[in-house]
Order: structure tokens, then sequence, then C-alpha cells
């Protein structure tokens, strides 16, 4: 959600603060006083200029349903909010705290494939190769501030409805960098775009961002599956016109799944958390509260 103009206008000072730190960090990479490092392998990195909402954990999985089938790939993700430290391989035995919930996430669905979370991804990577020596690309997740490591392909994702074109400094705005900072991505994604973007809007988004000669731009969508009993994966919901539906979020913007189901079913009451909230028991206390108050014959709840 979008503050309002002023305090946009309140807060610009503590962004233009801010924007000076990130200037002089640039400064330092660009006379070569802090040094990025290369690696032998393919290194592709995933991020954006905003704080969450961009959708870098469906590209990720993208990235993973793309490549796993012909390359040894492994992920590489800070692991946030985890209540642990250092270098860890993933496996499905983890819990949310001990590896974050992304990482948790990209392991229980492709299990197969190295997962592993640290705070130091220049000491990850080694680490990653010392452990499995055949691995033939590292997808970096949310990593396009950390300039400690050069990609060799960076992925830029914004998200269709907040572009970072439209977009401040933090706190007045939800940029981490300036907007001439998506200068240094080989790819520029539009994320979360509707289904049916013309051909017309396409050419106005690209007159925006004005991709550089070396850029690539392109337009991303997401398609729902049914969801599922939790306890029951195999069991789906089908989603009906006459549904009322209790949606519990803990996801950085909801508009576009809100969208989704409030054109798949009667009714849709939200409740909004914290991106990465952890649910506790009153929580799941006042869920059981809600839904039992809602009106209507046919309710469904949908966790996200």
């Amino acid at each position: 959600m979008r503050l309002p103009t002023l305090l946009q206008l309140l807060l610009s000072p503590f962004s233009l603060l801010y924007g000076i730190g990130v200037i002089l960090r640039d400064f330092l990479y660009q006379t070569g006083l802090l040094k990025g490092v290369t690696f032998n392998l393919p290194i592709i990195s995933v991020g954006n200029l905003s704080v969450g909402g961009s959708g870098k954990t469906p590209h990720v999985e993208y990235l993973i349903r793309l490549l796993k089938d012909y390359l040894e790939i492994a992920t590489l993700s800070r692991g946030y909010k985890r209540e642990t430290k250092g270098f860890l391989i993933a496996s499905s035995s983890h819990n949310a705290t001990q590896i974050g919930d992304e990482p948790l996430q990209y392991k229980r669905k492709y299990p197969d494939v190295l997962v592993t979370v640290s705070e130091s991804r220049t000491f990850a990577i080694p680490e990653i190769l010392n452990h499995q020596p055949n691995t033939q690309v590292v997808l970096l997740d949310d990593a396009f501030q950390h300039r400690a490591i050069i990609p060799g392909l960076n992925i830029l994702l914004t998200e269709y409805s907040y572009p970072f074109t439209r977009d401040y400094l933090l706190p007045a705005g939800r940029l981490r960098e300036w907007r001439s900072a998506y200068h240094r991505a080989d790819i520029i994604v539009v994320t979360k775009c509707p289904a049916n973007l013309d051909r017309e809007e396409q050419v106005l988004f690209f007159r925006e961002i004005n991709p550089l000669s070396h850029q690539q731009l392109y337009f991303s969508y997401f398609t729902y599956n049914y969801p599922y009993y939790i306890f029951n994966p195999n069991y789906a919901i089908h989603l009906q016109p006459d549904m009322d539906v209790l949606l519990i979020c803990a996801i950085a913007r909801t508009s576009y799944l809100l969208q989704y189901l409030q054109e798949q079913v009667q009714s849709v009451v939200l409740l909004e958390f914290e991106d990465h909230h952890y649910f506790t028991k009153n929580d799941i206390a006042s869920f059981k509260a809600t839904f039992e108050r809602m009106e209507g014959k046919k309710k469904a709840d949908y966790y996200h």
C-alpha cells in the first residue's frame, strides 16, 4: 500500500539520508574499494529494488522447474527470519524457524534440489561446491542488493501495479536503492501482470522502464492451482461461485491474490499479516472464531 502524499513529504528527508548511504556504498564498488567476487560456475541472481511483493519466490521456483531436469542446481537464500546462524543445508525435516519459510517451501516442493541458507553468500558458495561438487548453477534468492557476488545473470523483478519507476526510496517509498540501480540488471521482469496484458500496454511499460541495449524486458503473470487441505495435499478444494472464503495472508502484497479470489467466489474476508509472519496458537484461535462468525452456508478457509 502506498503512503499518503503528505506522509511521503514528511519522510522524504529521511529518504534522502538513506539515499546518500546507498550512493556511498555504490561509490565504493565503482572505485574498487569494495570488490565483488566471481565464481567459476553460472550464478543467477533473482531480486528486486523494492521491499517485498514482486514475486521472487514463484520466479525462483520457475527457474528450478526450468533447469532441474538438465542441470545440477542449488539455491542459496539468506533464510529471512530464521533463528539459526551460519551455513545450513535444508532438509524436509527442518522448520521455518531453522531455515526460513521460503527455503523450506523450495525443499518440500523440490526435495531432490540442494537448498541452502547463509548470511554470507560469498562463504556459502564454496560450501555448496564442497557438499555438491558437481553443482552446475546456483540460484541466488533476493540478491540484487548483494554486491559482494557478481552474478553471471542478474534478473530484476518489478511489480505491474507498483513498478520501481513510480516508487521512492525508503522510508517514503519501498525502494531499497535509487531507481537507476536497474542498470545492473540483465533481465527485467514485470510481474503479477493481468493474464490478458495487451501489446499496447507492454509498449507503454517498455517506454517507462526504458531498458538499456543489453537488457531484455519480459512480462509474467501467476496462475493459481486449486487450494488444498494443509494436512492432506492430495485433497483439492474446488472454488465455486457460491462460496464464502476466509483468506489468511502473510505475504507482502495481497491485492493480486485477493482479486483472483474475488473473481472465483461469492465473498472474501481477508485477515492480513506482515510478510513472513509466524502464526501463534492465539492467531489460530482467532481465525477459527472469525470463520465461525462469517455468514454464508458454504464457507471455505484458504491459507496463503
